[in-house]
């Protein structure tokens, strides 16, 4: 009877099993997609163009962005894996470094990133991002998505960068 009912669990856990192997992955493939951004994109976007170059610094374990908006906005975020999450540090013109968490890559292939804590943050009633979604599309698109919060919830305004790969 024991036998059977072993066998039988093993059975009813083969499909599972087999749905777990065929998920988008976890930080580590996570991370392999976002080092494919690896180069400079381009995006117009409500407040000018963005202009955000990507390269891979400290043996290829670290993904850095740089970001300007409209010729004036300047930022860098920093991306790394970390155990069994990637996590990513951005250095905001709002002056404070939110860092957010991502396991790995969701269903729709978006890896998204959740706010951990922040320095530089006086208070969480002060202005930073939040939350940040990575989705790419192809070899040569991407969008990102920056959730910026003030007074302790979302702000009404919040943009999707689509951006391109320049040539």
């Amino acid at each position: 009877m024991k036998r059977q009912l072993l066998i039988g669990a093993l059975l009813a856990a083969v499909p599972l099993l087999a749905a777990d192997a065929n998920s988008p992955g976890g930080a580590a493939a996570a991370f392999t997609e976002l080092k494919k951004l690896v180069g400079t994109w381009e995006a117009d976007t409500s407040m000018g163009k963005a202009r955000s170059t990507y390269e891979l610094t400290a043996g290829g374990t670290v993904l850095v962005e740089r970001e300007e908006i409209g010729g004036k906005h300047s930022m860098m975020t920093m991306i790394s894996v970390d155990g069994d999450r990637v996590v990513l540090t951005h250095y905001c013109m709002a002056g404070n470094q939110p860092r957010m968490a991502a396991s790995g890559i969701g269903s729709k292939g978006e890896i998204a990133f959740r706010f951990l804590d922040a320095t530089g943050l006086k208070s969480d009633k002060d202005g930073h991002m939040r939350n940040a979604t990575f989705k790419l599309l192809d070899a040569d698109h991407f969008e990102s998505n920056w959730q910026f919060f003030q007074n302790g919830k979302p702000a009404e305004h919040e943009e999707t960068f689509r951006y391109t790969r320049t040539k």
